[in-house]
């Protein structure tokens, strides 16, 4: 039986279309995938992201052990800052990819895909030293992303006072009402956002103030892919992957190479040798997607595999990302997609292919 987030009855209230993922029951669409990513990227759009997990790992082991796990640098983040990584396995394949929250000098919030929640949790309590405390606090967290160039002026004028003047990739205690909350500055669309992060039996109220407020509209895990996609983020289960170290999707990237973490040998010795394989973007001729599992090819030779695909809503042409060897990679000859019995003609580019998001700016 599917889990359902506390905002299931919200999502068909508002006559969502609902799929199974990662065994939760979530929303796909409401009004329609491109019309939703076209809000995001012009106004504000809200996701209810509540199926992914969050950890509390606090105590005075909680640096070094967080140091040795994750290959972001743990113990040089301030107090308010968040980054990017990834839990690795010894032979340097993806466990996942998260973000790590420093809520105090010793208490940081992990925040991990629904997917490997469990493993997650029991591969990271495997290796916490006995002084160091962990807390999966995910069955009493709810989780809303407000995503848009809008999105500060919309998130305040719901709930009736100013918002933090956050940095990029900065969060803090936030008050909504009477609850208190976790607020970031950070996302998944390439737009100017925050993630939310709230008590579950709060979050209905929070999101009909949101879903209430003149400019924001509902959008589903449909429009979620196709802006990550648009802005190149990798997608754990797709780009990311246990049989593969994270080197030929970022390179050293959210990686601290200066301490010792598990996996690092792994990543060492294939960012020495060179990646046999590159993470590149594929433009299609045709608005037909190609999807994950298609094979590339250049003439009858198969040089790689797409891991992710769709139309691109912001640039009006069928895009894709693929795995292709390093030689394709650097070259960037003409190839196709194998999609079933059809050959769909493509161009690679750099990563990403929207560059106009509103993210970074302060």
């Amino acid at each position: 039986m599917s889990l359902l987030t506390p905002l299931y009855s919200e999502h068909l209230a508002s006559q969502a279309r609902m799929v199974e993922f990662a065994g939760w029951q979530m929303p796909i669409q409401y009004t329609g995938i491109i019309a939703e990513h076209l809000h995001c990227r012009a106004r504000t759009a809200i996701f209810d992201t509540s199926h992914m997990g969050e950890f509390i790992v606090s105590g005075p082991t909680a640096v070094s052990d967080l140091d040795r796990l994750l290959t972001l640098d743990v113990a040089s983040m301030d107090i308010g800052q968040c980054r990017y990584g990834y839990l690795l396995q010894e032979d340097g394949g993806v466990l996942d990819d998260l973000t790590c929250y420093r809520q105090d000098n010793d208490c940081f919030l992990l925040v991990v895909n629904a997917a490997p929640l469990q493993q997650d949790a029991d591969w990271i309590q495997a290796h916490l030293s006995s002084s160091t405390e962990f807390d999966d606090q995910s069955a009493n967290t709810a989780k809303i992303d407000i995503q848009g160039p809008e999105s500060r002026q919309a998130l305040a004028k719901a709930m009736g006072y100013a918002v933090p003047n956050l940095k990029f990739f900065r969060a803090c205690e936030w008050s909504v009402g009477d609850i208190s909350c976790w607020l970031s500055r950070t996302g998944y669309t390439g737009e100017w956002g925050y993630e939310l992060y709230l008590p579950s039996d709060h979050a209905p109220d929070v999101w009909q103030r949101l879903l209430t407020t003149t400019g924001v509209l509902p959008a589903g895990l449909g429009a979620r892919d196709t802006l990550r996609l648009e802005v190149g983020y990798p997608l754990y289960g797709q780009e990311l992957q246990q049989d593969r170290t994270p080197v030929a999707a970022v390179g050293s990237s959210f990686m601290n190479l200066d301490k010792s973490f598990i996996g690092r040998t792994a990543v060492q010795r294939e960012l020495e040798d060179g990646p046999v394989e590159q993470l590149v973007g594929l433009i299609l001729e045709g608005k037909r997607a190609a999807r994950a599992g298609d094979k590339v090819v250049v003439g009858d030779i198969e040089v790689g595999i797409v891991t992710s695909g769709s139309f691109a809503p912001s640039i009006g042409a069928a895009v894709a990302m693929a795995y292709v060897t390093a030689d394709v990679a650097a070259n960037r000859p003409p190839v196709e997609c194998i999609s079933r019995t059809s050959r769909l003609p493509a161009t690679i580019q750099s990563l990403p292919f929207y560059r106009d998001g509103t993210a970074r700016k302060k």
